[in-house]
């Protein structure tokens, strides 16, 4: 994996991780890769993976089983699709309405 240096590699790991789950790769209640595995895929520290998978259980992404491993969570799709709606619209969306001001651009809604 390419790593891009305007991100913490364990942010871009998360975002590996949701958009698999958005795709459809990984699915609800389904076990995912261990900490190891993806570590090892992505080539980067076990520990680094592992602040990822914390971070993703926190937000309520993923879950462990003690002893099994991680799952995806009930509902993740739809929570990530609403994490994702709502950091388009307080970075993205700014930066969109400012560059089209500076363009001269307007959007017309139907």
């Amino acid at each position: 994996m390419q790593f891009s240096e305007d991100k913490p590699i364990w942010r871009q790991i998360y975002e590996l991780i949701a958009m698999r789950i958005l795709s459809g790769e990984w699915t609800e209640c389904e076990r995912i890769v261990s900490v190891r595995e993806l570590a090892a895929e992505v080539g980067v520290n076990p520990n680094t993976v592992m602040r990822s998978y914390e971070r993703l259980d926190a937000d309520g992404i993923i879950f462990n089983r003690r002893g099994i491993g991680y799952f995806v969570a009930e509902g993740a799709k739809e929570h990530i699709k609403q994490l994702e709606r709502q950091k388009f619209i307080d970075e993205e969306l700014p930066k969109l309405r400012e560059r089209l001001t500076l363009l001269g651009l307007t959007i017309e809604v139907k």
